[in-house]
Order: C-alpha cells, then sequence, then structure tokens
C-alpha cells in the first residue's frame, strides 16, 4: 500500500523533463527528492503496516460501538450548547462516566465562548483601531 503511493507521488511530482538542456542541476535534485521519499518510505513503512493492521483489527469493533452510541452522543449534542462550561469527562471506579458542569467561579475568560453579536460602536461616532 505505502509502495503504491510513493511511486504515485514519484510519477507525479518527478514526471517531465527538466525545464532546459543547461538545467543539469535538476536531475540532481530530482535523485536527491527520489532518495530522500524512498527513505522516507522505509522509516514509515513498519509503522504504517502497524496502524493498517490495527485497524483492520479495531474497525469493526468500532463500527459496532458507534451503531450503538451514536444515537446516545446524537442527543448528548443535541442538549449541550457550550461545551466549555463544563469540565472534562471522569470516569469513576464503576465505570460511570459523568460530566460535571463548571460553576461560575471556575470558568476562565478562555472558556467562555466568542459574542455572536458585535459590539455596539461608540456612541461620538468614532471608532479606536
Amino acid at each position: 500500500m505505502t509502495k503504491k503511493i510513493a511511486s504515485i507521488v514519484l510519477a507525479l511530482g518527478l514526471s517531465g523533463p527538466p525545464a532546459t538542456a543547461q538545467d543539469a542541476g535538476s536531475d540532481l535534485m530530482r535523485r536527491g527528492m527520489e532518495l530522500f521519499l524512498e527513505g522516507l518510505q522505509d522509516e514509515l513503512s513498519p509503522a504504517l503496516r502497524e496502524f493498517y493492521d490495527l485497524a483492520e483489527e479495531a474497525g469493526p469493533a468500532f463500527s459496532s460501538f458507534l451503531q450503538q452510541m451514536g444515537p446516545a452522543f446524537g442527543e448528548i449534542l443535541n442538549q449541550v450548547q457550550d461545551w466549555t462550561a463544563y469540565h472534562p469527562p471522569e470516569i469513576l471506579p464503576n465505570g460511570d462516566i459523568i460530566l460535571r458542569r463548571k460553576q461560575p467561579s471556575d470558568i476562565t475568560p478562555e472558556d467562555t465562548p466568542p459574542s455572536e453579536t458585535p459590539a455596539d460602536p461608540p456612541k461620538d461616532g468614532q471608532i479606536d483601531l
């Protein structure tokens, strides 16, 4: 799979002759790019293979999870208007997952979403830049 991707990248990026015959350096650049991409492919190939194997293994379980939990997540998304008003989820020892609402004293300026309405312009008609 990764060899196909690298082949496509090489074919697209390195096809065609240099723009001018006097630009002999472009051949060196092309060969350098080929060597770079081959080295990158050699380095990434094992990691990509592991990721592909993990995706094949976890794919059915993840699909089943989404089918079962998707409607519940949709309900939560419809009910919660502002996620910044909640602390990160906590997993209790019994396996329950809770979302605690932040108290007004817990909310920092970074937590508050930007206002959707622009500020009123000054009454004297001047705008500070």
